[in-house]
């Protein structure tokens, strides 16, 4: 038996399910070029491979870096053009490493100012209810 017969396999609910993304999310996302080839049934049905589910998530954090659509769609053009476009597509996550720590550091010091001001009202209010 060949192992694509053996793999699992999920409809396009069960990675809704799984993943949280939408039916139509799933959809758009191959139209854009964003997921590799889907195989499909007999009857033309998307069948996820466990492949295609780990993809999905590593997609999903690109989008927690705020890694625009547009960049996403070329990191997997290069994924699929292959082994020759590593240097291109580590350029491309180190580039998105960098935004990633300056956004840090920006909400790291926005996080240090809403700690002065929780403090200072909680010091107004204990100091109001000392008074009373």
């Amino acid at each position: 038996m060949s192992q694509s017969l053996t793999r699992t396999r999920y409809t396009i609910s069960e990675v809704e399910a799984r993943t949280g993304l939408t039916q139509h999310t799933l959809r758009w996302y191959e139209r854009i070029g964003l997921m590799p080839h889907v195989d499909r049934s007999h009857s033309g049905q998307r069948r996820f491979s466990d492949e295609d589910l780990h993809w999905l998530a590593f997609v999903g954090k690109l989008r927690a870096t705020g890694m625009s659509v547009a960049d996403m769609v070329r990191y997997a053009e290069l994924v699929r053009e292959g082994e020759h476009t590593v240097d291109e597509r580590r350029e491309l996550l180190e580039r998105t490493r960098r935004d990633v720590r300056a956004r840090l550091s920006e909400l790291t010091d926005a996080l240090a100012v809403l700690d002065y001001k929780i403090d200072l009202y909680t010091a107004k209010e204990i100091a109001g209810k000392a008074q009373s």
